[in-house]
């Protein structure tokens, strides 16, 4: 669908694609640079609320936690979703995502991943009458992960990514350019034994994972850099295995972008490029995150989302689920619940995932339905 400059422009606002100045008074959302790598990219993390740092091996691990290869199940994996974006105004915005994984043996894999976000066709024109000029703005990532099991239950991984945020228009600004960086992962993940309980089995996994770590990222010489989403994602969970047929798991994360907090600096009632948020490093940033709201502790806590999420498997074939997602309402204020469902025939797996928004905030992904495919071959491992 072709659209107008404006309604891009509200677009891109919304979505907080570059970090704006602000009034000091207002809220201080932390802003970054190619936020859609944020966004749950596969149905099936989606369906619980985007969980996925300590949820049990799939396809789509490298978003989430690339260390959960090493204790896939299948030697090998291809997985395709598709994640439509603002459906309920225009349908040619959207996140697709191509994943592959090898288990190259008991103790290590490797996957790649591509990932692209288009915004769509944008017809610019200053007359009505005027020939429109096309431009098609949009965002990829590529990365690869190596994960290795460092003992029988926990694993490790890195990860390195290269990203290209193209959002320039020509009729905006003939000097900008598509930006470009790089960035890395580091992951973990343990996942227990089948522990045998009075009434049923169960299995304890945790993981972490620290990504985005890299460099700034702009789109001209002179112009403002942002921040990479670096993010720390922490996440416990527990499978209640009941029988042959029933398993249940629940599952919980918290999330903290380790970005500054903006802040008014030099008190000159706005935040903008004067003042040390814009300009401390990426790397200082990480740091600096934990302990620079100005409102101290209690503002900290606030910049911390969490999730809780559940999935039900019957016989491995059918699977249902759910989850809701938790920002405070000074950092965004997204609120949702979601649900989803899978289907698993021999080597396929089918995933869809929907979003209800309970806050103010409506969400992008309101009302849209995201799908998964993924297909598994070779051996497969005895984890379990």
């Amino acid at each position: 669908m072709k659209k107008i400059f404006i309604p891009f422009l509200i677009v891109l606002l919304s979505y907080n694609a570059v970090a704006q100045e602000q009034d000091a008074t207002s809220q201080r959302v932390i802003t970054t640079g190619v936020p859609f790598i944020l966004i749950a990219a596969d149905a099936r993390s989606a369906g619980m609320g985007d969980i996925g740092v300590a949820t049990s091996a799939d396809a789509f691990s490298q978003q989430w936690n690339p260390a959960k290869y090493a204790f896939a199940i299948s030697k090998q994996g291809v997985g395709v979703t598709y994640t439509p974006y603002l459906s309920q105004l225009v349908n040619d915005i959207f996140l697709g995502n191509l994943t592959y994984y090898n288990r190259i043996n008991e103790r290590s894999a490797v996957a790649a991943s591509f990932r692209y976000f288009s915004l769509g066709d944008i017809e610019l024109r200053e007359t009505a009458e005027q020939e429109p000029l096309l431009q098609s703005p949009n965002e990829l990532t590529f990365d690869v992960s190596y994960a290795l099991r460092l003992s029988d239950r926990f694993s490790m991984a890195v990860a390195g990514r290269y990203l290209r945020s193209d959002l320039k228009l020509q009729a905006g600004n003939a000097d900008a350019s598509a930006g470009s960086s790089f960035a890395v992962d580091v992951a973990g993940y343990y996942q227990s034994e089948e522990i045998p309980y009075n009434d049923f089995d169960g299995r304890w996994r945790a993981g972490f994972n620290i990504s985005n770590v890299g460099p700034k990222i702009s789109y001209d010489e002179t112009g403002q850099e942002n921040n990479l989403p670096t993010n720390l994602g922490l996440g416990g969970g527990f499978d209640f295995i009941l029988d042959e047929y029933n398993k249940i798991g629940v599952n919980a994360e918290i999330n903290k972008l380790l970005v500054p907090t903006p802040s008014d600096s030099n008190d000159d009632g706005v935040i903008d490029r004067e003042d040390d948020y814009y300009n401390e490093s990426f790397f200082s940033g990480i740091f600096s995150s934990f302990g620079d709201a100005p409102d101290g502790f209690s503002e900290e806590l606030k910049e911390f989302t969490w999730a809780l999420g559940a999935e039900y498997w019957y016989q491995d074939v059918f699977a249902f689920r759910a989850g809701y997602f938790n920002e405070s309402e000074d950092k965004g204020f997204r609120k949702f619940l979601s649900l989803g469902a899978g289907f698993k025939y021999t080597a396929i797996n089918i995933d869809i995932s929907y979003l209800f928004s309970t806050s103010k905030v409506r969400s992008p992904l309101e009302g849209t339905l995201r799908f998964g495919l993924t297909f598994n071959f070779g051996d497969e491992y005895d984890e379990y």
